[in-house]
C-alpha cells in the first residue's frame, strides 16, 4: 500500500486578500450589468481604513464616475461585515483612493476587432499566458477532497458568524486541511486547523470548543467516504486572533490563487482571476480548461485530467493544448485530445458565448474558490456524450 497526506488551506471572505478580490470582482460586475462588453481589469489594496483602487475600465457605461465607484466599495465591505466600530476598517469610515483610467488603446487594438458574437476570430485574447484545468474522480464535483474541505469550513465559519450562530466570530479567518491517502485514494482527515479572528473577551477554550461541534459535524455530513475519527484539531493555535482584516495585514487582488483553484493539487498558470473581465484569458482560459477537464471526468475518460493551454494576446486561437491524464485514462490520451478539439473551441469568443461570462457573475468567485461550485458555467458538463462519442469511448 502507498500512503500519503496533502494539505490544502483556505480562507474567509474577510481575509484582507478576500477583501481586495471582492471589491474588484464587484466593481467588474457593476461595470458588465451595464455594459456586457466593458473592460475592466481592477486592482485593489487594502489596508488600515484604507482602500486603494489601480488598473483601466472601459466602457460605454455613461454613468461611471468616482462616487459609483466608491459605493461598489463600500457595500462589498459592508457586506463582508466590516461595519465594527471598533475595528480599523469599516464600511463608512475608510478611504477609498481611486486611480483606475483607460485601458491602453494598444491593448484595445489587438483585441477587439469588430461583431465578435457573430465571428468569434474578431475577438483575440486579452493577453499572453498559459492556463491549467483539472478535474479528479476523487469528489463528486470532481475536486480534490483537501481544498474542497478547507472551502466548507471557511464558508461554515462565515456562515456561522452571518447567522449569528456563533455571536463572537469576526470575518477574518483561516482554514487548513491534511487528508490521508492509501493507494490514491482519500480516506482519512489527519489534521484540521482553524484560525478565526474573534471579539476580544471570548475564552480560547470556548472558541476551540463550539468550532470544534459545529465543524466536525459540516466535514462529517459533507464527506461521509472519509474519516474524521481521530483527526487532530488546531483551532486559533497562536492563543489570540483579535486585531485581523485588513488592519491586521494589507491585502491584495490576486495573491489566494492556489485557494482560488485546486489547492496546490494541480499546476497553476500563474495569472489571477479577480476584477478582470473574461476577454482577459488569464480567466477565461482557466474557467474553460476547468470546463474541458471535467468533462473528461464526467466521460470516463480519465480517472484525473489536468489540460493547459496557452495563449498570445490579440491571437484568438489556443497557441497549445496540452492533456495529461496521469496513467488514469481508460482511452488512449491522443484520442482523448483529438475529441477534445472536435467538442469545443476554445478561442476566446467562443468561450465567452458557450460559458455567458459577459453577465456580472464574479462576485461569488471571489471567496470560496472558483472550481467545484455547482452554480458556476463552466462547472456544467452538457457535452459529455458528444466528448464520449468523438473519443470512441
Amino acid at each position: 500500500m502507498t500512503a500519503w497526506l496533502f494539505t490544502s488551506e483556505s480562507v474567509t471572505e474577510g481575509h484582507p486578500d478576500k477583501v481586495a478580490d471582492r471589491i474588484s470582482d464587484s466593481i467588474l460586475d457593476r461595470i458588465l450589468s451595464e455594459d456586457p462588453d466593458g473592460r475592466v481589469a481592477c486592482e485593489t489594496l487594502t489596508t488600515t481604513d484604507r482602500v486603494v483602487l489601480a488598473g483601466e475600465i472601459s466602457t460605454s457605461w455613461s454613468g461611471l464616475s468616482d462616487a459609483a465607484i466608491e459605493h461598489e466599495v463600500r457595500v462589498a465591505v459592508a457586506d463582508i461585515g466590516y461595519t465594527l466600530p471598533d475595528v480599523a476598517f469599516n464600511a463608512d469610515t475608510l478611504v477609498v483612493d481611486n486611480h483606475l483610467h483607460e485601458q491602453s488603446g494598444d491593448i484595445a487594438q489587438g483585441v477587439d476587432r469588430g461583431a465578435w458574437r457573430q465571428d468569434p476570430n474578431l475577438l483575440g485574447a486579452g493577453d499572453q499566458g498559459i492556463m491549467f484545468g483539472y478535474a479528479t474522480a476523487e469528489t463528486a464535483d470532481r475536486m480534490p477532497l483537501p481544498i474542497q474541505a478547507a472551502h466548507l469550513l471557511a464558508a461554515s465559519l462565515t456562515a456561522l458568524r452571518k447567522e449569528r450562530t456563533i455571536d463572537y466570530l469576526r470575518p477574518d479567518g483561516k482554514t487548513q486541511v491534511t487528508v490521508r491517502y492509501e493507494d490514491g485514494e482519500p480516506v482519512a482527515f489527519e489534521r484540521v486547523l482553524v484560525s478565526t479572528m474573534h471579539d476580544e473577551d471570548v475564552d480560547q477554550d470556548q472558541i476551540a470548543s463550539d468550532l470544534g461541534a459545529h465543524l466536525a459535524k459540516a466535514l462529517a455530513e459533507a464527506f461521509p467516504g472519509t474519516s474524521i475519527d481521530g483527526a487532530e484539531w488546531l483551532v486559533n493555535p497562536t492563543g489570540r486572533f483579535v486585531i485581523g482584516g485588513p488592519h491586521g495585514d494589507a491585502g491584495l487582488t490576486g495573491r489566494k490563487i492556489i485557494v482560488d483553484t485546486y489547492g496546490g493539487g494541480a499546476r497553476h498558470g500563474g495569472g489571477a482571476f479577480s476584477g478582470k473581465d473574461p476577454s482577459k484569458v488569464d480567466r477565461s482560459g482557466a474557467y474553460a480548461a476547468r470546463w474541458v477537464a471535467k468533462h473528461v471526468v464526467e466521460a470516463g475518460l480519465a480517472e484525473r485530467v489536468e489540460l493547459q493551454l496557452a495563449y498570445a494576446i490579440g491571437v484568438p486561437r489556443p497557441q497549445s493544448i496540452h492533456v495529461e491524464t496521469f496513467g488514469t485514462e481508460r482511452v488512449d490520451p491522443v484520442r482523448i485530445a483529438g475529441a477534445i478539439a472536435e467538442t469545443f473551441d476554445l478561442r476566446p469568443g467562443a468561450i465567452l458565448l458557450d460559458l455567458g461570462l459577459t453577465r456580472p457573475i464574479y462576485t461569488p468567485t471571489a471567496a470560496y474558490g472558483h472550481f467545484g461550485r455547482p452554480d458556476f458555467p463552466w462547472e456544467a458538463t452538457p457535452r459529455v456524450a458528444e466528448l464520449k462519442a468523438a473519443a470512441g469511448a
